[in-house]
């Protein structure tokens, strides 16, 4: 019997859990995947928006500001990266600008701080590279970047430290209310709860019409990425966004919190929840429109490319509160960007509801900060030798190409909520994200998940279900 059951392991959901966790509440996160962040939380553009584009007096507007406004304190109490740019948004023609004033206009509305239009030779000292068609920009410097699996793991293990359970590989497949209860139906047996929150992102519509007559309809809208090698640091500093259209802010050239570069996304609606396929014709748009706003892009660094859904709502705006006719049952549903800005306010937000409807006492043993896994590449020369000296894995390079050690990715498997697969290593330490994308990495990351995981090797998987790396042996096969 829980007080609060939290659906989708996402950005949303951990951050929900985190800021549930404040309260003696006793709470389970229940997720459909393997690990924490398999959903549009892992493929995004990794973008802190500062909050112009969104409708003004919506509550999408008002969360992508809060959100913004939260993200330096937490990312310090959380211990995940994160930086503030700012952004740009590219004029390219004359008959462009109303609609660049348009962008202000609202930017200010919705209490966006610093925001400025600037002229071409402003634009071309901030990106020497941005394209000669360029008349203008809009600049917000609030805007920033951050590493969104990071983000998700910080909110989810500081709630999983603070006594919120998370169960794995449960897909909720129907409701059943009693009097004062919700029974949750899983692949995986009954959960009872006396609230639920349904951050299933993509699937939230879903579990949504499941128990109430008032109905939500989402659809996915794929949106594919091209990722260039560190090689290509500086190419651009600013976050580069084109004038917004249809189907959002269109492709945008960004860096990473990890010196790669960020190309993306599409925009296509799609009828397959699962559809994160990327295909040839939309790579093929994505270069294509890239070079808009900026020139000369080293399209020969492009090291892997992606594809991520967002979970797109027909009235283009976050649905949080409790759903018609089903009392207890909150929606943390339509998630789509700027959701990872505005998670930590979302986080607030849903916790808020729940504490006036069940007036919980606070915990007295929450502990709101939470260290992350260690880079030695932070260390000093002195530090380095000391760890190694002390932790001789740190001293042993499994990825080459980010340089991460053994005692990066032990870490990865034995903190709260560790690693199972290739892709939860890769999503904690970045083994694998490199030039060589796991080429060189992948065996010796596997004899680690085998040893401390107790498995076997045809156990293992690249991001749990079916997905087993090994199927066989040339000895089996002769």
């Amino acid at each position: 019997m829980y007080d609060v059951v939290i659906i989708g392991a996402g950005v949303s959901g951990c951050a929900v859990a985190r800021e549930l966790a404040r309260y003696q509440l006793n709470i389970c996160v229940a997720e459909k995947e393997e690990d924490v962040c398999c959903g549009t939380s892992k493929a995004n553009s990794a973008i802190v928006h500062a909050g112009f584009d969104a409708e003004s007096g919506s509550l999408m507007a008002r969360l992508n500001v809060e959100g913004n406004e939260m993200m330096e304190g937490l990312s310090r109490e959380l211990d995940f990266p994160f930086r503030r740019n700012g952004s740009l948004v590219i004029c390219l023609r004359e008959e462009e600008k109303p609609e660049l004033e348009t962008l202000y206009q609202r930017g200010l509305k919705n209490g966006v701080k610093g925001l400025r239009i600037i002229g071409r030779e402003e634009l071309n000292t901030l990106e020497p590279n941005s394209s000669d068609e360029a008349i203008g920009a809009l600049y917000a410097p609030t805007g920033g970047i951050v590493c969104p699996f990071a983000m998700n793991f910080a909110f989810a293990e500081n709630a999983a430290e603070n006594g919120v359970k998370f169960q794995f590989d449960t897909k909720v497949t129907g409701f059943q209310r009693t009097d004062n209860d919700w029974i949750i139906q899983t692949n995986q047996g009954e959960l009872k709860s006396r609230y639920v929150v349904n951050a299933a992102g993509v699937y939230a519509d879903k579990i949504h019409n499941m128990v109430s007559p008032k109905k939500l309809h989402i659809t996915p809208r794929r949106g594919e990425y091209c990722l260039l090698d560190r090689s290509a640091e500086g190419f651009v500093k600013h976050t580069i966004f084109q004038l917004p259209g249809k189907f959002g802010k269109g492709v945008l050239i960004t860096p990473t919190i990890h010196g790669n570069t960020l190309i993306g996304p599409t925009a296509e609606d799609i009828g397959d929840r699962e559809g994160t396929n990327t295909t040839r014709a939309g790579l093929e748009e994505l270069m294509s429109r890239a070079g808009n706003t900026v020139k000369g892009i080293p399209l020969r660094e492009i090291i892997t490319s992606f594809a991520g859904l967002r979970a797109h709502e027909d009235g283009h705006e976050f649905c949080i509160g409790e759903a018609e006719g089903a009392p207890g049952f909150i929606d943390c549903a339509g998630i789509e960007s700027p959701g990872l800005t505005a998670a930590p306010a979302i986080g607030k937000l849903v916790a808020e509801i729940i504490r006036k409807l069940e007036h919980p006492l606070e915990n007295p043993d929450f502990t709101g900060t939470r260290k992350g896994i260690l880079d030695p590449k932070t260390l000093s020369k002195e530090q380095h030798a000391a760890l190694i000296q002390e932790h001789p894995a740190y001293g042993n390079i499994v990825c080459r190409c980010e340089m991460i050690t053994e005692g990066e990715i032990l870490d990865a498997v034995h903190r709260p909520l560790g690693a199972k697969s290739l892709d939860g290593v890769k999503r904690r330490t970045r083994a694998g994200m490199g030039r060589c994308q796991g080429g060189f990495c992948s065996p010796k990351v596997m004899e680690i998940l085998a040893e401390e995981r107790k498995l076997e090797y045809s156990e293992i998987t690249k991001s749990g279900g079916k997905s087993q790396i090994i199927v066989g042996t040339n000895k089996d096969r002769l």
